[in-house]
């Protein structure tokens, strides 16, 4: 019972100071502002220690979400690029993504819809905590937030090149770690374009 006490005040006491939980990526391109980074376990962990006190931002492209899987302990899906269906990608054989335009008000309103503040946790994941981690909670840095925490390992984790099977994502990341998710969407926290 005192090892189980002393590992949930080790973890409060790591999600309470900035820069103790996960370490900073590596990558300049990966880290923010605040330096706040988390593993999805960590995440977990805080929105569950903390529930509606904390935002917690899936920004996937809502189509990513429908083929790679869902988590319904996040807050709300605001999607911080948006596939162009019109454009290919030059540089890897796929569509071109864009900037979604609304993305920090979308942020912005799901806080205040949650009656929180800038002064609230704010933690957002992508799938796999690298190319739109860092720049979507960078893109948050005119809302004024005091705190806003990157998934580092992302929904799907990293992937591993040394399967038979080819790179498969399968290392780390929310699906990967035994945390709650399925391929069932919750219509009331992803909100439906108008475009």
């Amino acid at each position: 019972m005192l090892r189980k006490t002393l590992s949930v005040a080790l973890l409060a006491a790591s999600l309470a100071a900035p820069g103790l939980a996960a370490d900073a990526p590596q990558d300049p391109k990966h880290q923010t502002e605040w330096g706040l980074y988390l593993t999805a376990r960590e995440a977990f962990e805080m929105k569950q220690a903390q529930g509606d006190g904390v935002l917690f931002v899936d920004v996937r492209e809502p189509v990513e979400i429908m083929f790679t899987g869902w988590t319904d302990v996040v807050d709300v899906n605001v999607p911080f690029m948006l596939v162009d269906p019109a454009a290919w990608n030059p540089e890897k054989p796929r569509l071109a993504m864009r900037s979604n335009p609304d993305f920090t008000a979308g942020v912005a309103a799901a806080l205040e819809a949650r009656g929180l503040d800038h002064d609230a946790p704010v933690i957002v994941m992508c799938r796999s905590g690298g190319t739109r981690g860092a720049p979507s909670a960078t893109a948050l840095a005119p809302l004024g937030l005091s705190q806003v925490y990157v998934v580092v390992d992302g929904f799907e984790g990293g992937t591993l090149t040394d399967d038979p099977r080819g790179p498969m994502r399968l290392k780390d990341g929310w699906k990967n770690s035994n945390l709650p998710w399925s391929y069932d969407m919750t219509k009331d926290k992803i909100p439906l374009r108008k475009d």
